[in-house]
């Protein structure tokens, strides 16, 4: 059976590590075997006792991870900051939402709304208040198409046959995903752009070889493949 490197990680690096997988492979030996959702639902499996050797989750929730002892301080290791995006179904019409009203009209012609779970993915807490503050949260509430994360929102809105549906979750998670294209950021007002981190969790089985994958993900020679997948420094 081959060697293997546990990650817990936010939906948004699923990409990113997904890319890094050969690579990894054939640096270290080591299979990933990664388990990608919201990043309130990863942080949950960790506490629960999830066997875990790396977890990359939101900066504010690695921070309390580490001042709560279950991760590594000294590693530690940002991967880069990741905004909020708009998506449409590749090929369709992308309709203007730079500014609140004009995200509130393409809101509220959508035939669909995906996007990830409001109570415990990043995008989905934040988008949900977007709409509050919209004040078309109840009007649009029959519309609503959440899912676990936003890679499988964003799958879901591809794959789907109905047209004139709208997305809303992490950069990454529009760009690694076939089938739908980013269209925008949310307007200046609703900008959310979060730092995700990577760290050795203190219970790891594999500690060495979960450095090196934080190494790998964060160093150099995938910074083209973080920039590309919506990473930003």
């Amino acid at each position: 059976m081959p060697q293997e490197v546990r990650v817990l990680s936010g939906g948004a690096a699923k990409g990113l590590v997904t890319q890094l997988q050969d690579r990894f492979n054939a640096q270290s030996g080591f299979t990933i075997r990664g388990d990608f959702g919201a990043v309130g639902a990863m942080r949950d499996q960790l506490l629960a006792g999830e066997p875990c050797d790396v977890v990359i989750l939101s900066q504010s929730l690695i921070d309390q991870l580490a001042r709560d002892g279950h991760v590594v301080t000294n590693t530690v290791t940002p991967l880069g900051a990741v905004k909020t995006g708009v998506a449409v179904k590749s090929g369709e019409r992308a309709p203007d939402v730079g500014t609140a009203s004009a995200l509130k009209s393409a809101l509220l012609a959508a035939k669909g709304i995906y996007f990830p779970d409001p109570q415990k993915a990043t995008a989905g807490i934040h988008f949900m208040k977007v709409l509050k503050s919209l004040g078309i949260d109840e009007q649009l509430a029959s519309r609503l198409r959440t899912y676990p994360n936003g890679a499988t929102a964003m799958r879901e809105m591809g794959q789907s046959a109905e047209a004139g549906l709208i997305g809303c979750t992490q950069v990454t998670e529009i760009r690694y995903t076939p089938g739908v294209q980013l269209i925008g950021l949310l307007p200046t007002e609703f900008e959310l752009a979060t730092v995700y981190t990577a760290a050795v969790c203190t219970k790891a089985q594999q500690p060495a070889i979960a450095a090196e994958l934080i190494a790998l993900l964060t160093g150099a020679d995938a910074a083209n493949l973080r920039a590309a997948g919506g990473f930003e420094h």
